[in-house]
């Protein structure tokens, strides 16, 4: 399914966090939004998933517009890893998880077996089948993510939206969902991602979108659109973006003030 933004504003009553974002994201693709602290990622998010309106322009879903789908059809299309959550109650990571698939259940329906299924199955693939009854408020931050993810797989959406998913998590569990996400776009779903490490773009992405002030100021491939000259104005550092010998590609911040050589 192809969620698409043309000529997108976003942001608030009396505040415009961005503006002109046009940006498009189809089966099989890896979209990673970088940009730094501010620069309109979370509330695009928003945006996209119809939890606040569009201030302007428009989102599409498979060439509808969100605005006339119910939250119900925009949930069995979309579903969304947040940065951070806090439940009210003390559920079980099992049940946290089982909640991704209220979206298929009507009214006043229980999960069923096949519910309960797909939760196992999505605490099975992140390897954290042994949280399942573990209260989810006392599990670190790293494990809580890691939950949140699993129950956004639960929910068995074609397309699937990731606000910082490797935030809190280890060295370990960050390249766990970051090859979880190249193996979620080769199963053919539409998968946008934020991040604060240009290094998972290159890594996984298959476009880049690079936002600062609001506005998309490069898009395309991760080696077309992450360059030492766009990452430095946008990061206000100076970076060096490397090819390694194996042919991957790293970027290297710079410790000098933006703008300063090191001095020998």
């Amino acid at each position: 399914m192809t969620i698409e933004t043309q000529d997108l504003a976003i942001g608030y009553p009396g505040h415009e966090v961005g503006s002109g974002i046009t940006l498009a994201a189809g089966p099989g693709a890896v979209l990673c939004l970088l940009g730094p602290n501010g620069s309109g990622k979370t509330t695009l998010f928003k945006t996209q998933l119809g939890l606040i309106p569009a201030r302007g322009g428009r989102v599409l879903l498979e060439g509808q517009p969100l605005d006339h789908l119910s939250r119900a059809e925009i949930a069995r299309r979309v579903a969304y890893v947040p940065q951070a959550h806090a439940p009210p109650f003390a559920w079980s990571a099992f049940e946290v998880v089982l909640m991704g698939r209220t979206a298929r259940l009507g009214l006043f329906s229980q999960p069923g077996e096949a519910d309960r299924e797909a939760a196992r199955r999505a605490l099975a693939r992140l390897r954290i089948d042994e949280l399942a009854d573990a209260d989810y408020t006392r599990l670190s931050g790293g494990q809580r993510q890691l939950v949140l993810v699993a129950r956004a797989l639960a929910q068995e959406t074609p397309v699937l939206i990731m606000d910082e998913p490797t935030a809190s998590l280890d060295f370990g569990n960050q390249a766990l969902v970051l090859r979880e996400i190249a193996g979620l776009a080769a199963d053919g779903l539409t998968v946008i991602l934020s991040t604060h490490d240009p290094d998972h773009a290159f890594a996984v992405g298959t476009d880049v979108a690079l936002l600062h002030d609001g506005r998309v100021r490069a898009t395309g491939t991760p080696d077309a659109a992450l360059t030492g000259d766009t990452l430095s104005a946008a990061y206000q550092i100076d970076v060096r973006v490397e090819r390694l010998a194996d042919g991957r590609t790293v970027c290297l911040p710079s410790l000098a003030r933006h703008g300063e050589s090191h001095r020998t």
